[in-house]
């Protein structure tokens, strides 16, 4: 199943259904809802649906019986996309869990996988602004899969990790490499902060793609294909180009470990590594820079694509 987040002709928050490409809307949706369904009618939000217990099976007793009905299906480019996830609990990250990745930074491969946080402030939607902070000129993009939770997962052994899995989305890990301390970014006489809150969790840094797809639909272990690319002055330039087979620590095992000492809640977001081809790592060092686009993909899920804005262009700027 293929869960699409967006805005309905109101603006108000929906979560549809993909089928065969097309998007059957949340408002079409709540039209075949079944009695047993665990929300009401006006509940089809993003994100709010993987915390209610039960909420897949009516879910996609909704879907079947829209499509039987031959409910009305619309172009999803018809809808303006809202993050597939949008007020985690809590946003983990792992770090270095690919080794061409700490391989081109000179890095040792973990021997447990490296953990960060991020806040939900951090999270944007496809077609929305990443703002570069003041104080920063050296912002880099990392294409990930992110794993969101649909059961509480505590103390999970990795064999029974993926009950709790609610499905997948695709994410941008934003990250300012001079705040991070990447010598690559740093002017002479610079430092940087010695640890990644900034750098990894202000905000906007984190761009959400509005399809959440189920683990029925793909297996990153199997591998799912994970890109991203700089479009500057009209040209586009891959920059990523690696495999969810190469995780060092596949997902069942990152939900395991995590939930060794912090409980996963539904709704909460796991994104789990990225790939070599980063732009801080490059010679010389590739930066986003205001003006470019910026656009990640993991196959079988879909792509999240932002803009670069200075903060003094921010509309948001001085609110």
């Amino acid at each position: 199943m293929r869960l699409y987040a967006h805005a309905d002709r109101l603006g108000m928050p929906r979560v549809g259904a993909l089928v065969d490409g097309e998007l059957i809307t949340g408002g079409q949706l709540a039209k075949f809802e079944p009695r047993d369904a665990p929300w009401s009618q006006t509940v089809f939000f993003p994100g709010n649906q993987v915390v209610i217990p039960g909420w897949r099976d009516p879910f996609e007793r909704t879907v079947r019986r829209a499509v039987k009905a031959k409910a009305t299906r619309r172009d999803p480019a018809s809808r303006r996309p809202l993050p597939a996830v949008w007020l985690p609990e809590k946003i983990v990250g792992i770090g270095l869990n690919y080794a061409d990745h700490a391989r081109e930074g000179g890095r040792e491969v973990p021997k447990r996988p490296l953990m960060f946080a991020k806040f939900a402030n951090s999270i944007i939607a496809d077609g929305e602004t990443i703002v570069q902070p003041p104080g920063t000129h050296s912002l880099d993009l990392e294409v990930e899969l992110g794993v969101v939770i649909g059961r509480r997962a505590r103390r999970v052994p990795p064999d029974e990790a993926m009950g709790h899995v609610a499905g997948y989305v695709v994410v941008n890990d934003v990250s300012a490499r001079d705040w991070q301390g990447n010598p690559q970014a740093l002017a002479e006489g610079q430092k940087g902060d010695g640890q990644w809150l900034r750098a990894k969790g202000s905000d906007t840094f984190l761009p959400v793609g509005p399809v959440l797809v189920t683990p029925d639909e793909v297996d990153p272990v199997q591998g799912l294909r994970l890109r991203s690319w700089i479009i500057r002055d009209g040209e586009e330039t891959l920059m990523q180009d690696g495999n969810t087979r190469d995780l060092l620590v596949d997902v069942p095992m990152l939900i395991s470990l995590v939930s060794q000492e912090i409980t996963l809640e539904p709704g909460d977001l796991l994104i789990t590594g990225t790939p070599a081809g980063v732009g801080v790592f490059r010679d010389p060092p590739v930066f986003l820079r205001p003006g470019d686009r910026v656009r990640c993909e993991v196959e079988g899920i879909g792509s999240v694509e932002n803009a670069i804005v200075d903060w003094a262009e921010d509309p948001r700027h001085g609110i």
